[in-house]
């Protein structure tokens, strides 16, 4: 029987408990030992205000710029609460970043008017140029903390945007002293991160402690540009960033980093 790609291999995740599943799942079947960590929980806004003066007047927007799946889930559960609907006729196009909030809209049946090529804020602002944006108006759902690319970029192209924040993520209470414990005694062999979110929690949890001694002969990756930026600015070296800025695409980058060692050992 042909050895599974990552047999043997202990890869840490540290995705939020709710999202964890699907890459938990994919890792396992091509033979990783998984340890779920989660640096993130997903909660709502402190403050439903802003969405809910966004949902009285969608009919005033353009468009409607999806960033997450976790920002199309919460903005469309708080239209559901409020007894809205969102259809084509009368609601505004619809920009996902990727193929995981296009597929939660989908489940929604809104229609994806835009996706750019790589599932980054710049690829956005890149399809958006194609665009006429002189006076439009523009609905941003997106989390509480983000960068300020995409919001300033569409303004410059003459747009009018409004930010609206759908959802939070905090660090989960505890954890420290099992994250400590799991790198002391060398139990992972890979530590994935798949937000800035994850990567400067899990740097709060090792306050004080020596990162560079932590990591020694522990590889790091990350699902894109942006998260990975972020790991080198807290000093950590990133061995594995997929092509595809996607959970799949990760898993496919790890396989094909451990595969050729298959053939040393």
């Amino acid at each position: 029987m042909k050895e599974k790609p990552l047999f043997g291999k202990r890869i840490l995740i540290t995705r939020s408990k709710k999202q964890s599943s699907e890459f938990s799942s994919l890792l396992k079947k091509n033979g990783a030992e998984v340890i779920e960590l989660p640096m993130i929980e997903i909660v709502p806004p402190r403050s439903w205000k802003g969405v809910d003066q966004a949902i009285d007047r969608l009919k005033i927007y353009d468009w409607i710029v999806f960033t997450s799946a976790n920002g199309v889930d919460f903005f469309f559960e708080r239209l559901k609460d409020r007894k809205k609907t969102f259809t084509s006729l009368s609601s505004p196009k619809v920009c996902a970043i990727g193929p995981a909030t296009a597929s939660r809209l989908a489940e929604r049946k809104v229609f994806v008017h835009l996706m750019p090529k790589e599932y980054v804020a710049e690829s956005i602002l890149e399809a958006f140029k194609r665009e006429s944006m002189e006076g439009k108006r523009i609905l941003l759902a997106r989390a509480q903390k983000a960068r300020d690319v995409l919001p300033k970029g569409l303004e410059k192209l003459g747009a009018r945007v409004d930010v609206v924040e759908v959802y939070r993520t905090i660090r989960p209470k505890g954890g420290s002293g099992k994250l400590k414990r799991i790198l002391k005694e060398r139990k992972v062999d890979l530590i994935t991160f798949t937000s800035s979110s994850t990567v400067n929690h899990f740097i709060e949890l090792l306050k004080g402690e020596d990162l560079e001694s932590l990591l020694q002969g522990v590889l790091i990756a990350c699902i894109g540009p942006v998260t990975s930026e972020r790991a080198k600015q807290w000093g950590m070296k990133v061995q594995i960033q997929p092509r595809e800025y996607t959970i799949k695409g990760l898993t496919q980058a790890i396989v094909d980093y451990f595969k050729p060692k298959l053939s040393d050992s």
